[in-house]
């Protein structure tokens, strides 16, 4: 019998990281947490920044506390947010820390690009992205009409995941499921376009090899051995997309799935062979972005439990609120399934909760525009908030059963918020479909998955999420009262008047 493999997962989100080891062994899977930390933004001369040396450190510091365990690790994944990017010099170093896509110079340029530049249904035809202001191609656009001097002397352009790994490697690739969040990717190439880089001034040989999770980047440069006490560990390009590394890691059985990635965003679509874009995609709004094996991610952006968040921050500051703010998540959402169901309808997605300075006022202001009961009490609010989540979730699950090309029989909810009974209930209820809970931390999961495919450890990603599957306990949840739920989804569509 073989020794036991440990990976080790570099996971990080846009307000924290950590590294995690990870073991499969008898066809199930371990993790463990080795380092958390913060990932601040930068806030200097009017822009802001991520602090890559930072992340870096981090990663050493991880690197060395399992070095220090004696942990022999078999190889290092990174996965990352989206978008963002790193300038390296013709002298091989980083030029200054990388722009957040929170910068302000990205809020106008979008429009300018396709207004001046290219049209916003071509760019949309090419790469068949959401259009948001903060994707690469307008982020490198608005660098370029503000005579950026980092871009202007930049020898590559690397996504962030690929820039971690090039610290830690030397070798600069471009990860497919990271460069598709670009806008500057065509699904159908599988390739960065060469029409929207010379719109923007850049040439394809600016970016790093493509290649596809769970290729061999390089080993660890001897600077890094000498700095960790580690060997010449493998990293390998996982998914570096977080949310394709999440994807990989839904435990289903078969290709006939939906998933919904719940956190404060939501995050519904379906894993695809091939890219859809078309009229209908195109006005619904939806996105193809990069999965592992060639797939396709398509899916729908939903304001999630964001709208819950900022009200229960509200009531934990509010005089008025002491008792309710000290309530757990489970007592106030206890509280919210003794107040009457569909009293108060809102379209998560409505441009009033994007930002507000109050969130609870946003909910009561969409109410009384629309002329229903205004939501006064945290349960009231909170009743409101769940009600619309899985009405708004129903209405996604279905534009997506017109896309799918097989039938959608069950949906798989990850990430934190498949620890929400209720919510998870209501959208049982709301679609008609099955809903399997877990796992809660997908992320992680899909990245050591994929190094224990480049290891030869699993085959392909349905056996990574059978072992999967065999290590997790999913949590169930039937449809119930349909003719309630029928009836409240005629209500919310008169009230959002969304078609």
């Amino acid at each position: 019998m073989g020794k036991q493999k440990y990976f080790f997962a570099v996971d990080l989100g846009a307000t924290s990281g950590r590294t995690i080891i990870g073991t499969i062994e008898n066809g199930k899977f371990e993790l463990e947490e080795v380092t958390r930390f913060p990932n601040n933004l930068i806030e200097q001369g009017g822009h802001f920044y991520w602090d890559i040396y930072a992340l870096y450190f981090e990663m050493i510091r991880g690197l060395k506390e399992v070095a220090l365990r004696n942990i022999e690790i078999t190889s290092i994944g990174i996965d990352t947010w989206g978008v963002d990017f790193v300038f390296i010099g013709e002298d091989n170093a980083i030029m200054r820390n990388p722009r957040a896509y929170r910068d302000p110079v990205t809020f106008e340029a979008m429009d300018n690009y396709l207004k001046n530049v290219v049209s916003r249904r071509e760019v949309y035809d090419v790469t068949g992205i959401q259009l948001m202001n903060f994707n690469s191609l307008f982020q490198l656009y608005a660098m370029r009409r503000e005579d950026n001097s980092a871009l202007k002397h930049a020898r590559k352009i690397l996504f962030v995941p690929d820039a971690l790994s090039w610290m830690l490697t030397g070798h600069e690739v471009c990860e497919y499921t990271i460069a598709s969040t670009s806008q500057m990717l065509d699904p159908r190439t599988k390739e960065l376009d060469d029409r929207l880089l010379a719109s923007i001034g850049l040439k394809r040989e600016m970016f790093g090899k493509m290649v596809q999770p769970g290729t061999v980047i390089g080993t660890l440069t001897k600077e890094v051995q000498k700095m960790t006490g580690l060997g010449a560990i493998p990293v390998i390009a996982v998914a570096g997309h977080d949310t394709a590394s999440a994807v990989a890691a839904v435990p289903a059985k078969n290709e006939q799935f939906a998933y919904l990635s719940s956190g404060t965003w939501s995050l519904m679509g379906i894993e695809t062979k091939d890219a859809i874009i078309n009229d209908l995609s195109y006005e619904r709004n939806f996105t193809n972005e990069g999965g592992v094996e060639g797939t396709t991610r398509f899916l729908k952006n939903i304001c999630g439990m964001w709208l819950y968040e900022r009200c229960r921050k509200e009531w934990a500051s509010s005089p008025s609120h002491l008792l309710t703010s000290s309530l757990s998540h489970q007592e106030l959402q206890g509280s919210a399934m003794q107040v009457e169901g569909f009293r108060s309808i809102i379209n998560p997605d409505d441009a009033l909760f994007a930002n507000p300075s109050s969130m609870i006022g946003a909910i009561q202001e969409y109410c009384r525009k629309t002329n229903q009961a205004v939501p006064e009490t945290p349960a009231e609010v909170c009743r409101c908030i769940f009600d619309s989540l899985a009405l708004r979730y129903k209405q996604v699950f279905q534009w997506m059963q017109e896309f799918a090309s097989f039938p959608l029989d069950v949906l798989h909810i990850i990430g934190g918020g498949s620890l929400n009974k209720y919510l998870n209930q209501f959208t049982a209820n709301a679609t008609g479909v099955t809903v399997l809970a877990g796992p809660q931390e997908g992320t992680a999961i899909g990245n050591i998955m994929l190094q224990a495919k480049a290891a030869g450890l699993v085959g392909d990603i349905w056996e990574m999420r059978q072992i999967i599957a065999n290590s997790l306990e999913l949590v169930k949840y039937e449809p119930q009262d349909k003719e309630i739920w029928d009836q409240a989804y005629e209500k919310y569509l008169k009230i959002t008047n969304i078609k």
